[in-house]
């Protein structure tokens, strides 16, 4: 889909309820030529397909950089097999590296910086910005001439994000809403958003009223927990959302803690684990991923091999095949 004059979204169908509708992919660079990418999706094979067939049949065109606005793994779990299978030069943020831990190809990783720009040629210039909040190491990249912001996870097409760090989310949310020629926001996840400056206004809005709303509840009196305080603040949310809601209440909690305006009672945590019961739930989980990472090669072996079936005759099944003529 054509997003302005050097950007295309690859929107690829989602069923996770964390991010409904789809999750993108974007191209950005001239048509026909080498384009970088804005993160390329899960490590499963229908973001790999998707991309890989757009590329051929609409693109005509290679990747030249693989980017992603940060490491969680529904955003950064394709770069090992954008360097092996397109060759494409691995760009991530400064602080990324520790979190893709086995993610990452030998080579070819470069390191993002603030502000840095990266070059497409043809006039497009990319401007990496670091915008923590949704995660400790979140990007966003934005083409200013063409007034296209690429946000991953810091807001998204329908719905409110996940925050990791509120403070910090926060004065993110105002570095974005002050930059000049906003025109489109592509998320990580839904609808492009074509309000880009109102959209970002009621984060901020949604932000400041779930505070009031926290401490609303806080002056009840009494100590209460944050999964007590989410089930009063989102009483009919999926209840696969808990959890990421509960995440959301105790990062407000959390800076309310930082501000001197929360008394916190320290919790009392479950008796760790033994040292052997840990190492052996670790081996476990080692054996279970390897089994699964067998049975993908399995697949990808069988479906190579169906494929050259169709490629040579059938002589498993004849000594010599039936020949024909005319009468």
């Amino acid at each position: 889909m054509k997003v302005s004059q050097s950007v295309r979204a690859i929107q690829v169908p989602d069923e996770n309820p964390m991010h409904p509708d789809f999750t993108s992919i974007y191209l950005i660079g001239p048509k026909g030529g080498q384009s970088l990418t804005i993160d390329s999706g899960e490590a499963i094979d229908r973001y790999r397909w998707m991309l890989r067939g757009y590329l051929a049949a609409t693109e005509h065109a290679e990747i030249g950089i693989a980017a992603i606005t940060h490491h969680h793994s529904d955003h950064s779990g394709n770069l090992k097999w954008a360097r092996e299978m397109l060759k494409a030069d691995i760009a991530i943020p400064s602080n990324g590296a520790p979190l893709l831990k086995g993610k990452l190809p030998k080579d070819g990783v470069v390191k993002l910086t603030d502000n840095q720009v990266i070059d497409l040629g043809t006039g497009v210039k990319v401007r990496v910005i670091v915008t923590p909040g949704h995660s400790v190491d979140s990007l966003c990249y934005y083409l200013e001439d063409e007034g296209v912001l690429f946000s991953g996870d810091t807001l998204l097409g329908s719905s409110t994000t996940t925050v990791h760090d509120l403070a910090a989310y926060r004065r993110t949310l105002k570095l974005l809403l002050e930059l000049p020629n906003l025109k489109v926001i592509c998320p990580g996840h839904g609808p492009l958003v074509h309000d880009p400056r109102e959209r970002l206004q009621s984060y901020i809005d949604h932000r400041n009223l779930r505070e009031r709303q926290i401490v609303d509840v806080l002056k009840g009196g009494g100590a209460i927990g944050s999964w007590d305080i989410m089930l009063q603040l989102y009483p009919h949310i999926d209840k696969r959302l808990h959890r990421a809601a509960d995440n959301n209440v105790r990062s407000h909690l959390t800076q309310l803690e930082h501000e001197g305006r929360l008394k916190v009672h320290a919790g009392k945590p479950r008796k760790q684990k033994s040292a052997a019961k840990a190492q052996g739930e670790i081996e476990h989980v080692r054996r279970r991923e390897a089994v699964i990472k067998q049975a993908k090669r399995y697949e990808s072996e069988k479906r190579r091999a169906e494929i050259r079936a169709q490629e040579n005759p059938p002589s498993a099944e004849w000594i010599e095949p039936p020949r024909y003529e005319l009468d």
